[in-house]
């Protein structure tokens, strides 16, 4: 695995490596723990998906959360992209929080779920360039040369770029997502089942990315069925039940 550059903001250029896009933008400070949750109660309607959940993610750390349909990872995924809102108990993610100002944790998270979480009708060229400058609005240093270079890493081919996003197979579609969160560079990554829908290359990559994410400086948090391979990944294993740490 090659090493990751730390980031160099004082170069103008906007050419990028596809080497170089696995990256935090703020790596240096991430407080630590990255994600601290303690007796936190989440609702869905009047449904506990969490009830009194506790969960400690050092900086820099990959950690599995592993349960069955309905456990609540999804939940403790949202919630720690500032998307749910905790009922109860302390929830501070990267320092903030959520209880309090939960929309400000969101330009620092990056969140890949089920749903590829693309615009189905821009073309991958479009979706890129979108992200590609919001993340740029946002202050994470993000240049115009990053979105090729994103899409380059996950091996998104050149002439499927200028087609929308709905033409695209499940797994292309994947790979795009996962460009769209390289160019975020995010502290803190949040992924819901990050193998679903890829072939063997495709998981073998995403498992490179998210080792890359973590010697970067980035903390990971991510959800899998595929335990086999998830444990390999994963520092550490979080079980879920009934939307508490078992």
């Amino acid at each position: 695995m090659s090493e990751i550059p730390s980031p160099d903001r004082s170069d103008e250029s906007t050419h990028v490596g596809s080497a170089d896009i696995v990256d935090t933008h703020n790596s240096a400070g991430t407080p630590n723990p990255a994600v601290l949750l303690d007796g936190v109660v989440a609702l869905l309607g009047a449904f506990p998906a969490l009830a009194g959940f506790d969960l400690q993610v050092d900086a820099s750390e990959i950690v599995l959360l592993a349960g069955p349909n309905g456990a609540g990872k999804t939940t403790v995924l949202r919630l720690c992209a500032g998307l749910v809102e905790p009922a109860a108990g302390n929830a501070v993610v990267l320092g903030v929080d959520l209880s309090k100002h939960r929309r400000s944790v969101r330009g620092r998270v990056g969140l890949a779920g089920h749903d590829a979480g693309l615009y189905p009708d821009l073309s991958v060229n479009e979706n890129m360039a979108f992200f590609t400058e919001a993340a740029r609005l946002g202050g994470t240093g993000a240049q115009p040369g990053d979105r090729s270079a994103a899409l380059d890493r996950m091996g998104v081919d050149q002439r499927l770029r200028d087609l929308p996003v709905r033409s695209l197979s499940t797994g292309q579609r994947r790979r795009c997502s996962f460009a769209a969160l390289l160019v975020r560079r995010p502290e803190l990554w949040l992924l819901d089942e990050p193998h679903a829908g890829l072939d063997e290359a495709g998981r073998d990559l995403v498992d490179e990315l998210v080792a890359q994410a973590a010697e970067a400086g980035a903390t990971v948090l991510f959800a899998s069925h595929e335990l086999d391979r998830a444990e390999e990944l994963a520092g550490r294993c979080v079980s879920i039940s009934a939307g508490t740490a078992t």
